[in-house]
C-alpha cells in the first residue's frame, strides 16, 4: 500500500464499529498483556538486517538521520581544520590551490546541505509522531526513502572526492565558471546532478510532515496547542516545497549546458549568467530560513522546561515563524547588491532584509523573558540554549548590517560575510542541535548524559566558536577577500587568521568532548525514567525509550501543556477539561493509526497504515545508479536503472494481504 487507507469513524466514538474501541477513563495497557504484545508484533521491525533495509518506524529513520548528519558534520569539519591550517600563516603550501578549491567547496555543501537541514530533519522525524499524540508519519515508506535518498546523494556527492575531481566551484557555483570551458571534468556534473537526487529527498520529505500535521494529530490538538518545533518544521518543509524547484532547475540547466550544448547560461550565445544567481539564491537564502526555524523550534520548546515555565508569548512567536519564512523570499537579492541591480531594487529589498529582523527579535525576546521570568535550572541543555540566544544576536545583527546597501558594497565577498554565514549556520544550528540531543537523549535510549562532561564541552564549544569565528569579522573589515587560499604577510591578516584557526581547533576539541559523553552514556549513562526533566509534551507521558508503536492509546488534549496541568493557568482551557493522555482511542486490530480534522483536531478516521517494505531502499539505490548512470555518460545504464526504479514503484504500490480482523479484546481482559 502506497499511502494509508481510510476508514471513517462514527459520530460518536464510543459505539463506533471494529477495529475502533474507547478506553475507559484513566485506562492503560498492562506491559506484557495480550493487547500490548500484539500491537508491539504488529508495529516492531523484523530483526536482523531485513528490518534494517526494510523499517518504515519514524523513531529509526530520525536517529539514522541524525547519525548521518553528524558523521557529514565531522567530514566537513575536517575539511575545514585542513583549511585552517593553510591559512594560519601566510604564504603556506599545505594545500594546492585546485585542492582547496575543492575543499572548500566540498565545506559548503556539506555543512549547508548534507548537515544543517538533515539534522534537523532527524529531531522532527523522531519527535513529530511523539509530540502530535500520533503512531508514525502520514507516509511511512515515503519517510524511509527520503532518509534512503538523502544517503545515497551524500555518497554520490563525496565519490569523485578520493579521485580528486570534487565539485569546485563554490557551494554556490555561479556560472559561467562553473560552465564547460572552465571546468572540464566531471566535478560540476557530480555537483549538479547530486544536488537535483538530494532535492528529491527534501521534497518527500517536507510533503510527508505537511500531510503528518494536517491529518495525524492527537484529538484536541488544536493549531494553538502545537509544540513550536511543529511550527518551525512546518514552516520549513512549506519554504521548501516553493524553493527546492527553483535550485533544482538551476542545477539541471546548468547540467544541459555542460552535457546536451544548451546555452542557458553562456552569454556568447544569448544565454544569461546573471540567471543563475538568481535561481539559486531564491532557493538558498529561504533555505537560510529551513535550517534555522526548526532549530528555534527545539529551542522554543525545550527551554522553558528549565526555565521552569511556559514560553512567553508562545502566539507571537509561532506567528513570527511563519512571518520570517514569508519574508525570507522576498530578500534573496541582498545577496547580489554588488551586481548592478537597479537602485529601486536595491532600495526594496535592502528594505525587506532589514524588515526580516523583527520576527527575529520578537522570539529572541520571548526567550529572553522566559528565561527572566523564571526559575532557570542550570542544566547542560539550558546551558546550549542559552549560548544559542546569544549567537543568535550576533549572527543577526551582522546580517541586518549587510542590509545596508553601501555598507554591504564594501564588505561583499570579504570574511566578513564568511563570519556572519558560521553564526547563522553553524552557530544556531549546531548549539541548539547538541542541545537537544543532551535534552531528548533520555527519550532515544533511556540514558542520561554526563552533566559534568557537557558542562565543560558547553564552554569549549562555545569559547572555541566565538575564537574561530568572531574574528572573521576583523578580518573581512580588514578587506581580507573570501574564498582565496593563501595571502602575502604584509597584508596585516596574520594575527586574526591565527587566532581564527586555534579557535577552529578548539571547537573541535568541544565537538570531541560532545561525542566522548554520547558514547560512554549510550554504555554507561544513568537510566533516566519516562520524564527526568519533568517535561510538559506528549512525548515524555510514554516510556523511554517509546514502544514500537509510540501510544497504546491515542490521546485527547485540553491544553498545550498536558503534563502540567493543575501547576500552571494556562490561556483558553476551560477550569474542567483536562487532557486524557490515558482515556482515548485503543487501535489493536492491524497496523493503525486515527486521523484527525485538519483544524479543530477531530477524530475522523482510522488510517491503515502500510507495513516495512524493501521497496523504498531499492527505489532510492536505482535512483542513485540514475545519476550515477547520467554523470559518466552511460545512457543506456540510465535507462536500465530507470527501468529499476519503475519496478520498485509498482512493488511499493502493489497491494497488501488484508488483515485478518478480530474482535475488540474486552478492557478487563486486555489486561487494564
Amino acid at each position: 500500500m502506497s499511502e494509508p487507507a481510510v476508514t471513517a469513524v462514527t459520530q460518536n466514538a464510543e459505539r463506533a464499529a471494529p477495529p475502533l474501541a474507547r478506553m475507559p477513563q484513566r485506562g492503560r495497557l498492562a506491559t506484557g498483556s495480550p493487547e500490548e504484545r500484539h500491537l508491539r508484533e504488529i508495529w516492531e521491525a523484523a530483526p536482523g538486517w531485513r528490518g534494517w533495509l526494510s523499517t518504515v518506524d519514524h523513531k529509526t529513520i530520525g536517529l539514522r538521520y541524525l547519525v548521518t548528519a553528524f558523521i557529514f558534520l565531522l567530514m566537513g569539519g575536517i575539511e575545514a581544520l585542513v583549511m585552517r591550517i593553510q591559512l594560519a600563516r601566510p604564504d603556506a603550501t599545505v594545500l594546492t590551490p585546485e585542492q582547496y578549491n575543492q575543499l572548500f567547496t566540498m565545506h559548503g555543501v556539506t555543512m549547508i546541505f548534507l548537515y544543517a537541514l538533515p539534522v534537523l530533519s532527524g529531531f522532527s522525524n523522531y519527535l513529530w509522531p511523539l509530540v502530535l499524540g500520533s503512531r508514525d508519519m502520514a507516509f511511512p515508506r515515503l519517510n524511509a526513502l527520503s532518509y534512503w535518498i538523502f544517503l545515497f546523494a551524500g555518497i554520490f556527492l563525496y565519490a569523485s572526492f578520493p579521485a580528486g575531481q570534487a565539485p569546485d566551484a563554490g557551494w554556490f557555483n555561479y556560472a559561467p565558471l562553473s560552465g564547460l570551458e572552465y571546468s572540464t571534468g566531471p566535478n560540476i556534473d557530480v555537483y549538479a546532478l547530486g544536488m537535483v537526487l538530494l532535492g528529491i529527498s527534501t521534497t518527500v520529505g517536507s510533503m510527508n510532515f505537511i500531510v503528518t500535521l494536517l491529518r495525524m494529530r492527537a484529538p484536541g490538538m488544536s493549531l494553538d496547542r502545537m509544540p513550536v518545533l511543529v511550527w518551525g518544521t512546518l514552516t520549513a518543509s512549506g519554504g521548501n516545497l516553493l524553493a527546492v524547484p527553483s535550485v533544482s532547475l538551476a542545477f539541471f540547466l546548468l547540467w544541459m549546458d555542460r552535457r546536451i550544448g544548451t546555452h542557458f547560461f553562456d552569454v556568447l550565445n544569448g544565454g544569461r549568467p546573471l540567471l543563475w544567481q538568481h535561481l539559486f539564491w531564491i532557493f538558498a537564502h529561504p533555505w537560510v530560513y529551513a535550517v534555522v526555524l526548526p532549530a528555534m523550534g527545539i529551542v522554543s520548546d525545550a527551554l522553558p522546561v528549565f526555565c521552569r515555565r511556559p514560553l512567553v508569548g508562545y502566539g507571537p512567536v509561532a506567528l513570527s515563524t511563519v512571518a520570517t519564512m514569508v519574508i525570507g523570499f522576498v530578500v534573496w537579492i541582498h545577496h547580489m547588491f554588488a551586481t548592478g541591480i537597479p537602485a529601486l531594487a536595491l532600495s526594496f529589498f535592502g528594505a525587506a532584509s532589514m524588515v526580516i529582523a523583527v520576527p527575529s527579535a520578537v522570539a529572541t525576546f520571548a526567550w529572553i523573558a522566559t528565561i527572566w521570568t523564571g526559575r532557570p535550572v542550570l542544566r547542560v541543555p539550558f546551558l546550549f540554549f542559552a549560548g544559542f540566544v546569544l549567537l543568535f544576536v550576533i549572527g543577526g545583527v551582522s546580517g541586518v548590517m549587510t542590509a545596508a546597501v553601501p555598507f554591504d558594497w564594501q564588505l561583499t565577498d570579504t570574511y566578513f560575510v564568511v563570519a556572519h554565514l558560521h553564526y547563522v549556520l553553524l552557530g544556531i544550528n549546531v548549539f541548539p542541535v547538541i542541545g537537544g540531543i543532551y535534552f531528548w537523549f533520555p527519550k532515544f535510549t533511556g540514558r542520561m548524559m554526563s552533566e559534568r562532561l557537557g558542562k565543560l564541552g558547553f564552554w569549549v564549544l562555545f569559547i572555541g566558536f566565538n575564537v574561530a569565528f568572531f574574528p572573521m569579522h576583523i578580518a573581512g573589515l580588514l578587506g581580507m577577500p573570501r574564498r582565496i587560499y593563501t595571502y602575502s604577510g604584509d597584508m596585516g591578516w596574520n594575527a586574526v587568521n591565527l587566532v581564527t584557526s586555534v579557535g577552529s581547533f578548539l571547537f573541535a576539541a568541544g565537538v570531541l568532548i560532545f561525542l566522548v559523553d554520547l558514547v560512554v552514556s549510550l554504555k554507561r549513562g544513568i537510566p533516566a525514567g519516562d520524564n527526568p526533566w519533568d517535561a510538559p509534551t506528549l512525548e515524555w507521558s510514554i516510556s523511554s525509550p517509546p514502544p514500537p508503536y509510540n501510544f497504546a492509546v491515542v490521546p485527547s488534549l485540553a491544553s498545550r501543556h498536558p503534563l502540567w496541568e493543575g501547576r500552571i493557568d494556562e490561556p483558553g482551557m476551560a477550569s474542567h477539561a483536562h487532557s486524557q493522555l490515558d482515556e482515548g482511542y485503543l487501535l489493536a486490530e492491524g497496523r493503525e493509526a486515527l486521523g484527525t480534522i485538519a483544524l479543530e483536531a477531530r477524530p475522523d478516521v482510522i488510517l491503515k497504515m502500510p507495513g516495512d517494505s524493501y521497496a523504498p531502499f531499492w527505489l532510492a539505490v536505482f535512483a542513485a545508479l540514475v545519476f550515477t548512470g547520467l554523470a559518466l555518460g552511460a545512457w543506456t545504464f540510465a535507462g536500465a536503472m530507470l527501468a529499476g526504479c519503475a519496478v520498485s514503484i509498482v512493488v511499493w504500490l502493489w497491494p497488501e494481504r488484508a488483515l485478518v480482523q478480530r474482535e475488540p479484546v474486552a478492557v478487563q481482559d486486555a489486561g487494564v
